[in-house]
């Protein structure tokens, strides 16, 4: 993949950036991207099929929104301890950590 490996490439200070922490905060970096996930789930329920007007997608978005919220009502971070601690081990960000504990 010639073009993944030019972005990389270009690119690497940022990436390697993401190396500073430990593997528990790169996981939760890498798969708690939120906007990205409501909007994979958008597509999920608009693609099945037209909608006869704005008002129809509208609901059906609404809906969604609902069972988004019932399903990440009390939710938590996998190994919150282990990340807490690797946060806790970075002092620019140790103040802040702290702060919400």
């Amino acid at each position: 993949y010639p073009g993944a490996i030019d972005v990389w490439e270009r690119n690497f200070e940022h990436v390697e950036q993401l190396f500073d922490y430990g593997s528990a905060i790169r996981k939760i970096m890498y798969t708690t991207n939120a906007v990205e996930s409501i909007h994979s789930s958008f597509r999920k329920v608009t693609k099945k099929g037209a909608f006869p007007n704005e008002n129809a997608l509208l609901k059906v978005l609404y809906l969604r929104i609902k069972e988004l919220e019932t399903k990440w009502d009390g939710g938590h971070v996998q190994n919150w301890a282990m990340v807490r601690n690797q946060l806790l081990l970075h002092e620019e960000l140790k103040d802040k950590v702290l702060k919400y504990l």
